[in-house]
């Protein structure tokens, strides 16, 4: 009996040195259920120390270990790889969830094949669990699961063998308003995604061989009706072992509304702008050339298009005033804006236009530019000149004249010079009063000279220093503004001197 023993002894003993240093998990176990011997990577996969761990054989294993399948549901009893082999059956490539049973929380992932090694006559020998254990691919699978699921970019999953999608991400579907039903399960082709695309032929093919699909530009059809304009990508992934293609997304609907909108805008802008009745112009601002003017520009100053376009003004001498045009160009460069700045343009044949010019820094085609708006005043100041010239003609004597009406062509007067006097009655000292009265009488230098005793030169340096004092510059505006006060002079020379 004992020799019959010994070469299967001595089998058991090389076949551990054999496999105790293998990178899978061993267990070998005896025809009757013992678990009789494990290798360090086995204990390794179980996360004990000691064989005694196991629970000694199939029915100890059960109580020390809870194992589930892959959806969660627990394996029945006589179902596990160790119960199953005990009972002559193959187990082949079983992946399981296994958990000690005092920590149901704690998982790792097992892949179970049975290996069964009888003696020469044919008498079962050795009983064999091989154990790979999966956890770091089970673990790795599950957070790329997770990135995906929550990854906002949209993405979809498709296997390579029959091009149907068993993955889509909560990203592709607020992008598309595609429910995850009605893309699971689809093909490449029911969703259309490359149905839109210019290179739609080289990346179906590029799919078919599981090649890398670089970015391009498609546009995917919405379930509402329309389309979505996208960049897409596929790279080739194994999910669970299986080839499949990982296709990620770029929404450009946005950057193509926005486009759509900007090309509006500048179609609108570029209407009013040509078509406005107020003279405009667009130069670039590091050189104040100009690149385009409108209808009313070319009318008021006289020049073709072709004569303006790509010149400054300075080149068209068009600003009279050198000096003034300068400091428009540095107010602009330093981003000040500017408002009604009172220019005289000089005109092609040889005329001058009074103008209002505004201008503003803007930005067109990521260029900085200067949008210049003019006003042609030439006739309201032709006319407001004439009626100032009328006013003062008129005022040289306002005795005739009743209060209302005065303050009437005073009120005129000052709203065409943009004037306003910065003295009142009360600052004017005695004898400026008193040179304001006879004024106001009438009198000429010579007649207040004998009125007020004063030589004439005293009269004339008196008078000047009143018309410095209130703001005016003759005779007839120092009347204006002694009656738009309420001042006729008469309580301001003394007794004794009233004019003649």
């Amino acid at each position: 009996m004992s020799d019959g023993l010994q070469p299967l002894n001595v089998n058991r003993n090389v076949l551990r040195e054999l496999v105790s240093g293998l990178s899978d998990g061993i267990v070998l176990l005896d025809p009757d259920g013992t678990i009789s011997w494990a290798n360090s990577a086995a204990l390794r996969m179980h996360r004990i120390s000691t064989i005694e761990e196991l629970g000694g054989d199939a029915a100890g294993y059960r109580q020390a270990f809870t194992l589930r399948y892959r959806n969660n549901h627990l394996l029945a009893e006589g179902e596990y790889p160790i119960e199953r082999l005990l009972k002559g059956e193959t187990v082949d490539e079983v992946t399981v969830e296994i958990s000690p049973a005092a920590d149901l929380d704690l998982i790792w992932v097992h892949t179970v094949r049975s290996l069964i090694i009888a003696d020469a006559g044919a008498r079962l020998d050795v009983l064999a669990l091989i154990i790979r254990d999966e956890t770091p691919l089970f673990e790795a699978e599950e957070r790329f699961e997770r990135a995906f699921n929550a990854n906002p970019a949209p993405g979809l999953i498709c296997r390579l063998d029959d091009l149907r999608f068993i993955r889509v991400n909560q990203g592709f579907v607020e992008m598309t308003n595609y429910a995850k039903e009605d893309v699971i399960g689809k093909t490449v082709d029911d969703i259309g995604l490359f149905a839109n695309c210019d290179s739609g032929e080289d990346a179906l093919a590029k799919l078919a061989e599981g090649r890398l699909i670089r970015q391009r530009e498609a546009l995917i059809p919405l379930p509402a009706g329309g389309d979505r304009l996208v960049i897409i990508a596929g790279e080739p992934i194994a999910v669970g072992e299986e080839p499949c293609m990982l296709f990620t997304f770029a929404d450009l609907d946005a950057r193509r509304k926005a486009q759509n909108a900007l090309r509006q805008s500048e179609e609108r802008f570029s209407k009013s702008f040509r078509l406005s009745p107020a003279p405009a112009a667009i130069s670039r601002l590091d050189d104040f050339v100009f690149t385009e003017v409108n209808d009313a520009f070319v009318v008021l100053s006289g020049y073709s298009l072709e004569e303006i376009v790509g010149k400054t003004a300075s080149e068209l001498r068009l600003w009279g005033d050198v000096a003034a045009r300068r400091a428009m160009e540095r107010k602009l460069i330093d981003n000040t804006p500017l408002r009604d700045e009172a220019m005289r343009m000089k005109q092609k044949n040889g005329g001058n236009a009074d103008c209002l010019v505004s201008a503003e820094r803007v930005e067109i085609n990521d260029q900085q530019c200067v949008i210049w708006s003019l006003q042609d005043v030439t006739e309201r100041m032709r006319s407001e000149a004439e009626l100032v010239e009328a006013i003062e003609s008129v005022m040289a004597d306002t005795s005739w004249f009743s209060r209302s009406i005065v303050d009437r062509l005073a009120t005129l007067r000052q709203v065409s010079d943009g004037k306003v006097p910065s003295a009142q009655l009360l600052d004017l000292s005695d004898r400026e009063r008193e040179i304001l009265a006879l004024i106001c009488r009438g009198q000429s230098d010579a007649e207040m000279s004998e009125t007020l005793h004063l030589s004439r030169n005293t009269i004339r340096n008196h008078v000047a220093s009143l018309y410095a004092k209130i703001g005016v510059n003759r005779r007839s505006a120092a009347v204006i503004w002694a009656r738009e006060r309420g001042f006729t002079g008469m309580s301001a020379i003394p007794k004794g001197r009233k004019p003649k």
